[in-house]
């Protein structure tokens, strides 16, 4: 495994929640650097661990292991590809949902507002839609909606229309024209803070990020077996409330249904009430652990 591609959040404590049977089957969702992969692989003896990701630079760190099934695609196709490799149940399914600090170093991709490159940010490097054409072509109102619902912007108006005010004299096509355009609705003050979610709102966008999400939550539930565990590690504030909602309900939008006699009827049980959070100590030796939450969830029917 390429060490610099990601240092796993949580990595113990989602493994150990995952709950391993030695022949079962699990899915390792966000393959990135095989850092959870590879760790599930040393607790399975005739088992069998499928990966998902679609950024063809992961296909380096792929496991030459015959209990190990690669499928370089989003895992928003989960249900699809199990059936296609003649699996019907799974035991687990493991899903990190950060952005691993390869995509962060790796200049060229333009995910970080530290690196002056174009505004890229395709997790897929063969889609077709990426940053550049997002800021150039989305009406105002679409800038609007991505500012405030994906990064919780409180400025969220003001940064669409200045986005549309620059772009009208001239494209925006690197990090550094997108700084300069909106340098004058950028705070001093937490600068770094904000631009973090201006970027993270952009990304969640190009790479639809959060339907993706909802399709795996959903197929997480068609794919798992009875008492199979959904572990699932998040990083910001709309995911974490998609998986929570999910995990207390059964459906995304976290409405509650009651059966007959009033009592809630959700197909999970939580593992954990709260989510585990990282400790000091690892939170201080990988800056990614900070806002990271882990939340398990079992299947009971």
């Amino acid at each position: 495994m390429n060490e610099m591609y990601h240092i796993p959040v949580l990595l113990n404590e989602s493994i150990d929640a995952l709950n391993i049977n030695p022949a079962g089957i699990y899915v390792d969702v966000t393959f990135g650097g095989g850092g959870h992969s590879r760790e599930i692989l040393k607790r399975l003896t005739t088992g069998k661990l499928v990966a998902f990701d679609s950024d063809s630079d992961t296909e380096v760190n792929k496991i030459n292991d015959d209990r190990f099934i690669f499928v370089r695609n989003n895992f928003r196709f989960l249900h699809n590809f199990l059936r296609y490799n003649k699996i019907n149940e799974v035991d687990g399914i493991l899903a990190d949902l950060g952005v691993s600090s390869h995509h962060f170093d790796d200049a060229s991709r333009g995910f970080s507002f530290r690196h002056n490159a174009k505004i890229d940010m395709r997790m897929n490097k063969n889609a077709v839609f990426s940053a550049t054409q997002l800021l150039n072509e989305y009406a105002e109102s679409e800038l609007k909606r991505i500012f405030r619902d994906y990064g919780e912007l409180t400025n969220a108006y003001q940064l669409a229309k200045i986005i549309v005010e620059k772009r009208s004299k001239m494209p925006i096509k690197t990090v550094e024209d997108f700084l300069t355009a909106i340098k004058q609705v950028t705070p001093k003050k937490d600068e770094n803070k904000f631009l973090a979610k201006v970027f993270q709102s952009l990304r969640i966008e190009v790479n639809k990020e959060i339907d993706a999400l909802e399709q795996l939550l959903v197929h997480s539930f068609k794919s798992l077996k009875n008492k199979g565990r959904l572990v699932v590690i998040t990083y910001h504030s709309v995911e974490d409330r998609l998986v929570k909602n999910f995990m207390r309900s059964g459906n995304t939008d976290g409405t509650i249904k009651k059966d007959f006699y009033g009592n809630t009827d959700c197909p999970f049980k939580l593992i954990t009430r709260k989510p585990i959070v990282p400790n000091d100590a690892e939170i201080e030796k990988n800056s990614r652990a900070r806002s990271a939450k882990l939340r398990i969830a079992e299947k009971m029917k």
